[in-house]
């Protein structure tokens, strides 16, 4: 049931976030006593001071993570019992969503009505999910001859590491903790330093849950401190990462310079929306075009930005996308009734302003928004049209509330700017033309694509991209548990009948 906006303000009055580190079952502050303040970008205000933690910190998580898991605690438990945790957890997540969503509301400048949909829907549906795949991971036998028996089996690749992005703040801790810890392994988790409090707070659930000391440490901290720290642990088997592609490019040196260490990236898109000229300009076609491009305040890697239009439908699709965005209401996070919050800094605001003024001056027309004379780091969703695609803002991630419109002749000049990008994650096509739909998505180089309306997929499918937008990895779906199994061939000799 959402509550009311005054409702949710007395919500956060009461809150005392907690900004210490989580170690072998303990909070505690940094090892050198250092910390950083993390702020609600809505206002302004300081929410708390938050453990600054280092490559000390990240080794103490590390021996903590790897003592539980040699000595079996969780690692060699019946999967069963994992599973009983882990769907404690997703009961304990479920009980405490409101307070959560408001956390992170405070904490990200996302809309109470964005975070309770990811917290009270999302991620306990993670934890339960994984938590039901914790004893239905299966090996095989090898087809041999009498005198052999081959078992492959699946264990648990040891310790994890995770490092969060932003945006996402408690449904990317659930994405990467609950198949970590379905499969056994244990995890050391860098919750992004702009977002930390809530990845915080789900570790106190985690332990009230009954997860042992050890098997989940949060070390808050900065990408060049405590991300480093991970991605250059030598007894750190394998990590998962979700940001930039150029931090994503650190990790694989972070690898390389250490223990080869596995590494799943998941990282920047520019991902098109596309409009054929078959398809009907209606009200699900224009609310599926507006909040793929700002959902979030466009903070999101898999936004669709690129709005590939034919060029028949291109003033009615403008006219009409105009009068949404007239629509969007921003405003204070905490109330049901904004639809856009704020950008997490002042940094980010800036860098998609300086997008916004890109756009104008290499001669895309701004139709509506670009005002960012509002208190916080807000800004108001904006459109551009007559998009060419060696342009700025047609070629690089913005992540921010842009949107812009491009006309295209032909369904293969679509499919043809559509590709032509250093990333590939995400696309949505529509047309009722079932034969057009299925030969572009095959034809499109990137990890999803949605036909006939904008979606990721649910948790059942994974999610990742192509080229610059990730690894091999995936999360999501069962797919998600490779990054954190190993496989093993046990060879029997055995005497033939």
């Amino acid at each position: 049931m959402t509550l009311s906006h005054a409702e949710y303000r007395s919500i956060a009055a009461t809150l005392e976030p907690n900004g210490m580190a989580f170690i072998d079952g303990a909070f505690c502050a940094a090892a050198d006593g250092d910390s950083f303040e993390t702020i609600n970008p809505a206002t302004g205000e300081i929410l708390a001071r938050v453990a600054h933690c280092k490559a000390a910190d990240v080794d103490r998580a590390v021996a903590a993570a790897r003592r539980v898991f040699n000595d079996g605690t969780w690692s060699r438990a019946e999967p069963e019992a994992r599973k009983e945790v882990l769907l404690k957890v997703a009961d304990l997540v479920r009980k405490h969503s409101d307070e959560l969503a408001v956390l992170e509301s405070l904490d990200t400048g996302k809309t109470i009505t964005d975070c309770l949909a990811e917290i009270g829907g999302e991620v306990p549906k993670f934890f339960q999910w994984y938590a039901e795949l914790a004893d239905k991971t299966f090996g095989k036998i090898a087809p041999t001859s009498p005198g052999a028996l081959a078992l492959i089996t699946r264990e648990p690749a040891g310790i994890a590491g995770a490092v969060l992005p932003w945006n996402f703040p408690l449904v990317m801790a659930a994405w990467k903790i609950a198949p970590a810890l379905a499969v056994g392994c244990s995890a050391v988790i860098k919750p992004a330093e702009q977002t930390p409090l809530s990845t915080i707070r789900l570790a106190e659930l985690m332990q009230e849950a009954g997860v042992p000391a050890g098997v989940v440490n949060i070390v808050p901290g900065f990408g060049e401190t405590a991300g480093k720290a991970i991605g250059l642990h030598n007894d750190i088997d394998t990590v998962s990462f979700t940001g930039s592609t150029e931090v994503g490019r650190m990790f694989m040196r972070y690898s390389g310079e250490s223990n080869l260490k596995g590494v799943g990236l998941e990282m920047g898109g520019k991902s098109p929306f596309i409009v054929l000229d078959d398809a009907v300009i209606d009200d699900a076609l224009i609310e599926h075009a507006a909040m793929s491009a700002f959902w979030n305040g466009g903070q999101n890697c898999s936004a669709n930005m690129r709005q590939l239009i034919a060029t028949p439908l291109v003033e009615e699709f403008t006219a009409r996308i105009i009068a949404r965005v007239k629509s969007f209401r921003l405003g204070d996070p905490l109330d049901p009734a904004t639809d856009i919050g704020s950008m997490i800094t002042k940094d980010h605001k800036d860098m998609v302003l300086s997008y916004i003024q890109s756009g104008v001056e290499e001669g895309a027309q701004k139709v509506i928004g670009g005002n960012s004379d509002l208190p916080g780091f807000f800004i108001e969703p904006t459109v551009f049209r007559n998009l060419s695609p060696e342009m700025k803002i047609a070629r690089e991630e913005i992540f921010g509330p842009v949107l812009g419109i491009m006309p295209v002749a032909s369904p293969q000049e679509a499919l043809a700017i559509a590709s032509d990008t250093e990333y590939g994650l995400h696309a949505t096509v529509f047309t009722r033309d079932i034969d057009r739909a299925l030969h572009i998505a095959r034809s499109l180089p990137c990890g999803t694509v949605s036909i006939n309306g904008f979606s990721e997929g649910d948790i059942k499918t994974p999610f990742g991209g192509y080229k610059q937008s990730g690894s091999m990895a995936r999360d999501n779906g069962t797919e998600a548990l490779e990054q954190y199994l190993q496989t093993k061939t046990i060879w029997i000799e055995t005497q033939a009948g």
